[in-house]
Parts: structure tokens; sequence; C-alpha cells
């Protein structure tokens, strides 16, 4: 007989008293009862998202040390660091919190000193990101439809390391949950501060010169409605956010940004010419964003709706996040299913528009795509992953973005990895949980600098 049938023990959903499970049922919901539910919830978001935040409301980034600089930022030694700045009053000298204490410095002026090491120091050492002369920016796409995979966390922390390692960095939240968005402390009113009238303004541009065949033909134009008329006045810099980051800009999201997952099929029934695929990608080089900043990273929803693939079919570079594990190896399977379907009926549709006219074929094309193992734990996961690999191949980064005390205890304190001041953990635990985004962004940083390098490559040959 077994020790749970001596002590009468039994499975905690037998002998469930229906008397008191109708008393802690409560009353039934409500459609009221969601409102309630969701203005507890936005009570509670305030209170989560107000810790960091100055007397102003506004988000502050921390302060950075001599040691974390000289180690993680500006490849030179601590001692002719110190050199250079008493030798240059002029450059900023940082502050002590006490008397002979460690020198500290805001983000700002580490981009400062960066650029001076970059104009005076050897030529041997990387003091300045690489980006070729004469390139636009690229873009980079965060996606999966599975949830839970860390989609806006590795895309938020792929925004920081490049902020710190130089680069000037445009996030575009396409989300309309909006994570990302309260990461960088975003403020989005409506849908009109997201990309939202982009996508009108790309619509109501294509109307307005459908329009105008129709007047050739003597036909009469289809107004436009006051939506598309006032998207014609919006330019994406417009709607760009400074965040807490100098070297961070945003355009946020909120919930209304899911009203263009219903918008955009009732435009493209109206106008079966227009090219919605290529909405986001026409509108940001249109608008100079290209130039303006070195990268573009897009986070999508865990969909593939139509804002999906308007990120999608704008990104250079597109990163699928997932977890060793069989379900979410087999729903990025399906989502990269999903990708081929919906790009090659994409291709065929315009091809064959194309053939009957004698022009040029449509065909998508990235840079790179990798899938990257997120919340990667080794002891239990290995064998997983290496057989995800072996299927995989180098689709699949080697690089496994492992979790460590420091993720969880950034997160518990809503910071990124790289918001968190390394006083607050054992040195070890930084350390060690720095590595691996490090190693995350490193291995993203050689696909970024490898395309570039192939364009360089690319024009150069053409203009022989």
């Amino acid at each position: 007989m077994s020790k749970a049938e001596v002590r009468g023990d039994t499975p905690p959903y037998f002998n469930i008293d229906p008397d008191t499970a109708m008393a802690a049922l409560g009353g039934p919901a409500t459609t009221e009862g969601f409102g309630s539910i969701a203005r507890a919830c936005a009570a509670g978001r305030a209170d989560l998202a107000s810790r960091g935040l100055e007397e102003s409301g506004a988000r502050r980034l921390r302060l950075f040390s001599t040691w974390e600089i000289t180690r993680y930022l500006i490849p030179v030694a601590t001692g002719h660091f110190r050199r250079v700045l008493k030798e240059n009053p002029d450059l900023p000298q940082g502050r002590s919190e006490t008397e002979g204490g460690a020198k500290w410095f805001t983000l700002d002026e580490v981009l400062r000193l960066r650029a001076h090491f970059g104009a005076q120091g050897s030529k041997a050492k990387e003091y300045l990101p690489y980006r070729p002369k004469g390139q636009p920016a690229k873009i980079a796409a965060v996606a999966n439809f599975k949830g839970g995979v860390g989609k806006t966390s590795t895309a938020a922390h792929l925004a920081m390391s490049a902020a710190l390692d130089g680069y000037k960095v445009l996030v575009i939240d396409l989300d309309s949950q909006g994570s990302m968005t309260s990461i960088f402390g975003g403020r989005v009113a409506d849908e009109w501060q997201t990309v939202f009238p982009l996508l009108a303004r790309h619509y109501a541009q294509h109307l307005r010169s459908d329009n105008q065949r129709r007047l050739d033909r003597g036909e009469a134009p289809v107004p436009l409605d006051d939506t598309l008329s006032e998207a014609l006045d919006i330019r994406a810099t417009g709607l760009v956010q400074k965040t807490h980051w100098p070297n961070i800009d945003l355009i946020g999201a909120q919930l209304n940004l899911y009203w263009a997952e219903f918008q955009i099929p009732v435009w493209r029934m109206q106008g079966r010419g227009w090219k919605l695929w290529d909405a986001l990608t026409d509108t940001l080089a249109e608008d100079g964003i290209l130039e303006a900043y070195d990268l573009v990273l897009l986070d999508t929803p865990p969909a593939l709706g139509y804002l999906t693939i308007n990120g999608l079919a704008a990104a250079d570079l597109l990163l699928v996040p997932l977890g060793a594990s069989f379900l979410e190896f087999d729903s990025t399977g399906r989502f990269f299913d999903m990708l081929h379907s919906t790009f090659s009926s994409i291709e065929e549709a315009e091809n064959m528009a194309a053939r009957a006219l004698g022009r040029d074929g449509l065909a998508f094309q990235w840079d790179a795509v990798r899938a990257v193992v997120t919340r990667y734990d080794a002891g239990q996961q290995g064998e997983l992953a290496s057989l995800m690999q072996s299927y995989l191949g180098p689709t699949l980064s080697p690089h496994r973005q492992g979790y460590t005390a420091l993720i969880g205890q950034a997160g518990e304190q809503v910071q990124g990895i790289y918001e968190a001041d390394y006083r607050d953990f054992n040195r070890e635990t930084y350390v060690r949980g720095r590595e691996t985004f490090d190693a995350t962004y490193a291995a993203f940083k050689s696909l970024l600098i490898g395309a570039w390098r192939r364009d360089e490559r690319a024009l150069a040959e053409a203009a022989e």
C-alpha cells in the first residue's frame, strides 16, 4: 500500500465541494468588468513605469563608470584614458560621488569621448562603429508569431547594444501592445503618433496617382477621405520621439495601431494596384530616415498580419527568436512556412502582371535571416538545441542567449540589462549576465557589417 493510500491523500482536483467552489466563483463577468481590469492594469503599469523616472516624469539613463567605459565601450587602457582626460580639460571629466572616488559619465559624454578617441587615437583600434560612407541605414526586424520567445526583449537589447557601440538607432514599435514603447518611456496618445499615418500616406499617394490616370481617361476620381487627406501632410520625422538614450529615438505604438490591420485590407480592395508591402519601406526612405540613422530596429506583432508583412518587407536583416523547446521549434517552422507562402503569393501575383506588361518581376530579398535561441538553459536544453542546429544549420545562430540572474533582476526593476547599474549586482553576476547579450549583439553586428560591406563592394563593382 502506498504512503498516499495510508494517509488518504488525493490529488487536489478530487473532492471539490460545489458550494465552496460557487462561493469562490464570484459574480458573472461583464463587459464593464473588462474595463475595470484594464484600469487596474493601467494603474499598476504606471506605478511600475514610474520606477527609474525623474521628478519631471521622464525616464533617465544611468551613468557609466571609468571601469565600465574602458572595459565595454571604448577600447583603451584605464590609465591612458585618465591621462587623455587630464591632458584635455575641454573633454568631459566626469563626476565622483565621493572625494577621490570613481568617475562617472553620462552616455552623451561617453559619445563625445568616443569621437575624440576616434579622431585622435590609434588608427589600429575601433573607436568608432563601422558604417561605409554613402550607405543607407540597415533595417532589422525581430519577428516570430509565437509569444514569450523574448522577441521584444531581444530587439530592445540590440538597440541598446548598438547605441552603446556608438550607432544612432531608431526603434519602431509595430506591435499595438506597445511593450517596446514602454521600455523606452514613449508616450503615444493615439494611432496618429504611430506608423499608421505613414501607411495611410502611402496609400493616399497611390490613390492620388490612380485618380490622375482616371482623369486622363475621362473617368471620375475616387475622393480621398479625411484620414487620407490628413496623412498626406505627415512625415516620419514628425512621429519620432526622443528617449532617455541620447542616440536611440522611437516611433511608438499603442492599442489603436491595431486598427491598421482592418483598414489596410479595405484600402487594398479599393486600390488593387497598391503595393501595400512597400508602404513602410518607401515612406522611411522618402522621409530621410535611412540617412539620419545607422540602424532601424522593428519590433513586430506576434502574428503575420499586415503590420508584420510591412516590417518584414522593409527589413534587410531578419532575426527570429525562439526557445529550445519542441513547441517553439515547431511553431517557428510554421512561421517560416507562412513567410514562404505569403511572400511567394505576393511575388507570383506581381510577376504575372509584370510579365504581361514586359516589366521586371518582384523578388523579395534579405541580407540575412537568422533564428536565435533565447532564454537558453544549457543544463536542460543542450541536446534539443544541438538537434535544432543540425536541422537549421547556419540559419540558426550558433550563439545561444542564456538566461542569468541579471536578466531576471533587471526585468523586475523594469530595466534593460544595459540600463542596470552593475553596483546593484554581484560583479561576477553582472559580467556573466552581460556576456550573453554582448555575444548576441556581436553575432548581429557581424551580420550588419557584412551586409554593409557586400553593398559597398557591389556599388564599387557597378561603378567600374
